[in-house]
C-alpha cells in the first residue's frame, strides 16, 4: 500500500519560512515524479511545484517562483518543499502527490497517490 505523509506545516508570519516534507512508502519512490499541490478555502486545488524522478527537471507555479524550492532525497524516499518569503495568500492545505510516470505533470489527475495534507497558515 502506497502512503505519502506530509509534515512541517504550521503558522508563520509573513516573510517567514517553512519546510514541508513528504515521506513515501509502498512504492519504488525513485521511479516517479512528485508534486506539491495546495488548496485554499473556497478555491480549486492548484499545483505549486513538481519534480522529476531524479530531480533533473522541476516546475514552479508563477506565484511561487523564486520563493519556493522543491527537492528530493531518493535515499530517504522523501520530497521537500522549502518555502521562503511566505505571504498570506500562501495560506492553504499543502499535499504531496506521486506522479503516474517518471516526470512531473501540471494536472492533478496525472498523479495517482496523495498525502493527507498539512496546513500552512501565513499571518499578516
Amino acid at each position: 500500500q502506497v502512503q505519502l505523509v506530509e509534515s512541517g506545516g504550521g503558522l508563520v508570519q509573513a516573510g517567514g519560512s517553512l519546510r514541508l516534507s513528504c515521506a513515501a512508502s509502498g512504492r519504488t519512490f525513485n521511479r516517479y515524479g512528485m508534486g506539491w499541490f495546495r488548496q485554499a478555502p473556497g478555491k480549486e486545488r492548484e499545483i505549486v511545484a513538481a519534480i522529476s524522478w531524479n530531480g533533473g527537471s522541476t516546475y514552479y507555479a508563477d506565484s511561487v517562483k523564486g520563493r519556493f524550492t522543491i527537492s528530493r532525497e531518493n535515499a530517504k524516499n522523501t520530497v521537500y518543499l522549502q518555502m521562503n518569503s511566505l505571504k498570506p495568500e500562501d495560506t492553504a492545505v499543502y499535499s504531496c502527490a506521486s506522479s503516474k510516470g517518471s516526470t512531473w505533470f501540471k494536472l492533478s489527475n496525472l498523479y495517482d497517490y496523495w498525502g493527507q495534507g498539512t496546513q500552512v497558515t501565513v499571518s499578516s
